[in-house]
C-alpha cells in the first residue's frame, strides 16, 4: 500500500494491479488455510480458527484501502479533468438571445397541477360517496330496528321471526335446487328428442 503512495501515474495502475492479485492470492490460501483448519485436533481447532477469521478480516481491511484509494485517485483525476475543462474553456459575451427554454418545463407542471386537482377531486368524490353509503347504512339500520320493534309490537315473537329468516334461508336452496333441476330436465329433454 506504501507503493501506492509514492508511485507515478504511470505505474500505478500496475501497482494496483499487483496488489489486487497478491490479495487475491491470499483469499485463495485463506480458504485453503480454513478447510486445513477444521482437520485440526478439537483443542487447537477453535484456536486455528480464531486466526483464520483474524487474517480474513486483515485482507479484507487491505482490500477496502485499495478500493476507497482508487476511489480517491478517480475522484482526483476527474476533479484535474474538470479543472482543465474550465481552465481552457473561452468564454464570450452574450451577444446572442438570452431566454431560457422553459415551455416545456411550464407544460409539465400545468400538467402536474392539473393532475394534482384531478386526484383532490376524485378523492372528494369518493369521500362524498363513502359518506352517503354510511349515511344509508344507518337509516337501513334505522329501519331495521323499526321493523322489529312493530313486529314485537304485534305480537311476534324474537322465535318466530328466526323461524321465518329460517324458513326463507330455506327457500331460496330449494328454488336454486328446483331451478337446476329444471335446467337439468330442460337438457335432457332437447339432448334426447332431437
Amino acid at each position: 500500500m506504501g507503493r501506492l503512495e509514492t508511485a507515478d501515474k504511470q505505474s500505478l495502475d500496475l501497482v494496483e494491479n499487483e496488489i489486487q492479485a497478491s490479495i487475491d492470492q491470499i483469499f485463495s490460501r485463506l480458504e485453503r488455510l480454513e478447510i486445513l483448519s477444521s482437520k485440526e485436533p478439537p483443542n487447537k481447532r477453535q484456536n486455528a480458527k480464531l486466526r483464520v477469521d483474524q487474517l480474513k478480516y486483515d485482507v479484507q481491511h487491505l482490500q477496502t484501502a485499495l478500493r476507497n484509494f482508487q476511489h480517491q485517485r478517480y475522484a482526483r483525476e476527474q476533479q484535474e479533468r474538470q479543472r482543465e475543462e474550465l481552465l481552457s474553456r473561452t468564454f464570450t459575451t452574450n451577444d446572442s438571445d438570452t431566454t431560457i427554454p422553459m415551455d416545456e418545463s411550464l407544460q409539465f407542471n400545468s400538467s402536474l397541477q392539473k393532475v394534482h386537482h384531478g386526484m383532490d377531486d376524485l378523492i372528494g368524490g369518493g369521500h362524498s360517496i363513502l359518506e352517503g353509503l354510511r349515511a344509508q347504512r344507518l337509516t337501513l339500520k334505522g329501519t331495521q330496528k323499526k321493523i322489529l320493534d312493530i313486529a314485537n309490537m304485534l305480537g311476534l315473537s324474537n322465535t318466530v321471526m328466526r323461524l321465518i329468516e329460517k324458513r326463507a334461508f330455506q327457500d331460496k336452496y330449494f328454488m336454486i335446487g328446483g331451478m337446476l333441476l329444471t335446467c337439468v330436465v330442460m337438457f335432457l329433454v332437447v339432448q334426447y328428442l332431437t
